[in-house]
């Protein structure tokens, strides 16, 4: 299967690795510049933080996608704030199916921009974190996989098979979900409050107090009942019941903040890439604070850790 990586960001490396593993794939990775150079030099060069090891790859890489260009199977995999100035390019490409891999509020509007048939283009978010470093990327998992679906519709048969063919023989795990704009935006009313608390303490969320990990939490609720009041039809087992106060599954994440505060893995998860991603971060709360407006929902705890980190702008510096 001749397979396209566009984007050779932290995610991008380590999915382009994953899809090497399977010998029947032909990989390509798209990237630009110096980080192209080295790659075509020194091989695709990864640091698996967990697993304490470095990997190897040698990938053929390309910096333009013609319009001619065929591929299987192309995954998009680039920060949402990117897209508008590739999905021209995008769009006038023959391949057939597409996957805009990451954190995506816009995920009905990229499809409506590719202008082909729903069942042609997925959503994904793979659960891979990390840093680029001059000569290599270091990738923070536990296991590797993607969440994956159509933007408002499960993928067809065809699609799923397509992408378990592209996996096969790795450890990759797909999780298929039907309504990937709804898991994305409830995905976002989580790590926005992560992200705010974390600029507020400079960059050390070890330095973050019991209130501020609480209220992470509350305003992710108060995130999903925002999106419940446009009528986003919120999956409230995987998202509003683990954030309400006084359930069992509050107590599960309660315990998931800590860690995620105080242990190194957290760190390279969240506050790394909150520090390093910030144009992101402001990309993602700009369009929440879109959905605020028009929901007109009441979220005081939200704005109190919103108005609490400084200006985006100082963030930027």
């Amino acid at each position: 299967m001749r397979i396209l990586v566009y984007g050779a960001g932290v995610l991008g490396c380590e999915l382009a690795h994953v899809l090497l593993q399977n010998k029947k794939n032909d990989v390509t990775l798209l990237a630009r510049g110096e980080w192209k150079e080295r790659i075509d030099q020194k091989g695709l060069v990864i640091r698996q933080w967990a697993q304490r090891k470095t990997t190897v790859d040698r990938v053929r890489t390309i910096d333009v996608l013609a319009p001619e260009d065929f591929y299987d199977l192309v995954f998009v995999v680039l920060q949402a704030g990117q897209l508008p100035d590739v999905l021209p390019v995008l769009k006038a490409n023959r391949s057939p199916y597409f996957v805009f891999v990451g954190n995506d509020p816009h995920a009905k509007q990229v499809l409506e921009a590719m202008q082909r048939p729903a069942d042609k283009v997925a959503f994904g978010f793979q659960n891979t974190a990390g840093r680029r470093e001059r000569d290599r990327v270091v990738s923070v998992h536990t296991g590797v996989g993607m969440t994956v679906g159509g933007a408002t519709a499960p993928l067809s048969g065809t699609f799923r098979i397509r992408l378990k063919t592209a996996f096969d023989g790795t450890k990759y795990k797909l999780t298929f979900y039907s309504d990937m704009d709804e898991w994305l935006k409830c995905h976002i009313a989580f790590i926005l409050p992560v992200c705010y608390v974390c600029y507020a303490c400079n960059g050390d969320l070890t330095r973050a107090t019991k209130q501020q990990r609480a209220a992470i939490l509350d305003a992710a609720y108060e995130g999903c009942e925002m999106l419940k009041a446009l009528g986003i039809p919120v999956n409230d087992a995987e998202n509003t019941d683990y954030y309400k106060p006084g359930t069992a599954g509050r107590r599960k994440m309660d315990a998931m903040v800590l860690a995620m505060a105080k242990t190194p893995l957290g760190r390279l998860c969240a506050s790394d890439h909150a520090m390093h991603a910030v144009k992101e971060m402001q990309y993602l709360d700009e369009a929440f604070e879109a959905l605020r407006k028009q929901a007109g929902t009441a979220m005081p705890m939200w704005e109190k850790l919103r108005n609490e980190m400084p200006a985006w702008n100082t963030l930027q510096k």
